[in-house]
């Protein structure tokens, strides 16, 4: 089971740290910038308050242009991923966030997936890996973050029965970790805003049992 888990994990990392060219939609060209502020990144996710957020993660104030169709791509991957039967699925990238002049190890990135049930309550974390009570379960470390919630929704015919597994994951830039007092939590506070947004788009009822805050509280493994 850990291998097939650990596979799934590297599937998740190869969609997080993949990122493209933006292309213009068919038809009329749009013109599109080049960079845009930490407000605009990832159609806008990040306005307000978290946008600063963002930026003390990043160490950037600058990040390049991405596609504003992730979302739709997103909730289809996922459509897909629970009719298909499967018991996980790959899902696809929410956010590709790439500041400016930076490489590859400078990017972070949010991903979601269908998770299987047995990955909720495989409580070996990496190391600095913390739980916290957020969703089903939700776990951090200075690097990264993961949420696991589940979404009972009328786009999804038997969903009440069997309700469709979702798998939050977040990466950020290793060169950055340090710049927050407890960059477990503020890597958990950004994944929640973008599971948030995906629950939304879903319809989830009770928007999967997220709040519409993030809780920060730490748990014990059982």
């Amino acid at each position: 089971m850990e291998t097939v888990r650990v596979r799934r994990v590297l599937c998740t990392v190869g969609l997080l740290m993949a990122v493209g060219a933006a292309t213009a939609g068919c038809g009329e060209e749009k013109k599109t910038p080049e960079y845009v502020g930490a407000g605009e990144v990832c159609d806008g996710l990040f306005k307000g308050p978290l946008a600063k957020t963002i930026q003390s993660v990043t160490g950037a104030n600058s990040f390049a242009w991405t596609n504003p169709n992730a979302m739709d791509r997103v909730a289809d991957a996922l459509e897909d991923g629970y009719e298909s039967g499967r018991r996980w699925a790959q899902g696809d990238t929410l956010c590709r966030i790439a500041p400016k002049g930076a490489g590859r190890e400078g990017r972070a990135g949010i991903a979601f997936s269908m998770y299987a049930p047995q990955d909720v309550g495989d409580l070996r974390l990496p190391a600095g890996g913390k739980l916290y009570t957020m969703g089903k379960q939700s776990e951090a470390t200075p690097t990264s973050a993961a949420l696991y919630f589940e979404c009972v929704s009328s786009r999804f015919e038997g969903s009440k029965d069997r309700p469709m597994r979702i798998l939050g994951n977040f990466g950020r830039p290793r060169d950055h970790e340090q710049t927050q007092s407890d960059s477990r939590e503020v890597n958990l506070t950004v994944l929640h805003a973008a599971s948030l947004a995906v629950a939304k788009k879903l319809q989830c009822e009770n928007n999967g049992g997220l709040p519409d805050k993030p809780v920060l509280e730490s748990r014990t493994a059982n």
